[in-house]
């Protein structure tokens, strides 16, 4: 049947006569001209019974005389339309395109200050209910009732312990020679430069060693606890786990943590030891001081008090680390932007967090004496 698809303008009211089969209709810039035009104050949209067959270029026609009588706020009328499209052309206006929606709106300052604490408080509060979850799965552990897998726990300890040797020594032994370098360049004012080695040594053993291991296993491993339980999220393997009743908690964050309790400890004297290493050489190498008299200063100014702070520094930093690691992983957006994220946030908040720490026990211990 033959398309038959006409308008006119007359007294101010464009009419749009439908008919035929209508597919495609050719003048559609003269006909949205004329519904702009400003003698035009009412659209009337009308059809015979022989407008059968049409497609979705007729809804899109309609929708759009309808949006142009909207912006120009005069009337718009359909007559005799098939029940379809009437049906179709409803649904399609019912609600306002999206950039009709005021994008203008602000909060009162009050209200964005109130939320930031309030979400501020969320987090924290999620945070910490994580840190004794996994807190009390570590006292199952210890006591064998957690579901813990052994090769989950040497993986990950292999990752923790063996793997971190070579870039733990190389730091620490460089953080110890700088540590040389700088106190050198004062003591050699008095001529102590002997003293260098009890500078070092306590330097590397109270707190300096603890710390430059905390920063290097928390770009390095907190990181991949982020990115390798972010990546199971994105493929939904943790919602597979929760579905089937097993404990994240003791199944994905325990093995990790327990690894890290280890292996931080045994790490922290390696870098107490290696730094001490890197202050020989420079007080051996480049201030002539005889090897046996830089040693005979450094176990003087060795104290068994000062080596377990250094110790306590780090099994406080391995909860720290490894609980960040593998909250922000858990919690992790669901694509690999999300996994990034997740990983920045992880190894941040790690090195925040132990400063955070760091501070509260020097004062503590300075408090107390020790």
């Amino acid at each position: 049947m033959t398309q038959l698809m006409n308008f006119n303008v007359n007294n101010n009211i464009l009419t749009l006569s439908l008919g035929g089969d209508f597919v495609r209709f050719e003048q559609t810039d003269q006909l949205y001209a004329a519904a702009n035009s400003a003698p035009v104050k009412k659209i009337i949209i009308t059809s015979d019974n022989t407008l059968k067959n049409w497609d979705s270029s007729l809804l899109l026609i309609l929708f759009k005389l309808k949006n142009i009588a909207d912006t120009r706020k005069i009337d718009f009328q359909t007559q005799n339309l098939p029940d379809g499209l009437t049906r179709m052309l409803l649904l399609a206006t019912a609600v306002k395109p999206h950039h009709d929606i005021s994008l203008n709106h602000h909060e009162p300052l009050l209200d964005r200050i109130g939320g930031y604490w309030l979400n501020l408080y969320n987090v924290f509060m999620k945070g910490f209910d994580f840190a004794i979850d996994n807190i009390l799965s570590l006292a199952k552990f210890v006591s064998g009732k957690s579901v813990t897998r052994k090769v989950d726990f040497l993986f990950a300890l292999e990752d923790c312990g063996p793997k971190a040797l070579g870039i733990v020594s190389l730091i620490s032994f460089m953080v110890g020679l700088i540590l040389a370098f700088v106190g050198a360049i004062q003591l050699k004012t008095f001529g102590a430069q002997v003293y260098v080695a009890s500078l070092v040594t306590i330097g590397m053993i109270r707190i300096m060693g603890a710390i430059m291991v905390g920063i290097i296993m928390a770009g390095r491993t907190g990181a991949s606890f982020a990115a390798t339980l972010g990546t199971m999220q994105v493929n939904e393997e943790i919602d597979a786990l929760k579905t089937m009743g097993i404990p994240i908690s003791d199944f994905l964050v325990l093995p990790r943590l327990a690894a890290m309790i280890i292996a931080m400890p045994l790490l922290t004297m390696l870098a107490d030891f290696m730094g001490m290493l890197g202050g020989g050489f420079v007080g051996v190498m480049l201030l002539d001081i005889p090897a046996s008299e830089y040693w005979r200063y450094s176990w003087k100014a060795w104290s068994m008090s000062n080596f377990w702070v250094g110790i306590f520094h780090g099994f406080v930093f391995a909860f720290i680390i490894s609980l960040c690691g593998c909250y922000y992983g858990i919690n992790s957006g669901r694509n690999a932007d999300g996994v990034g994220v997740a990983t920045t946030k992880a190894v941040v908040s790690a090195i925040v967090w132990m400063i955070v720490a760091t501070g509260i026990i020097t004062f503590i211990f300075e408090r107390l004496g020790i």
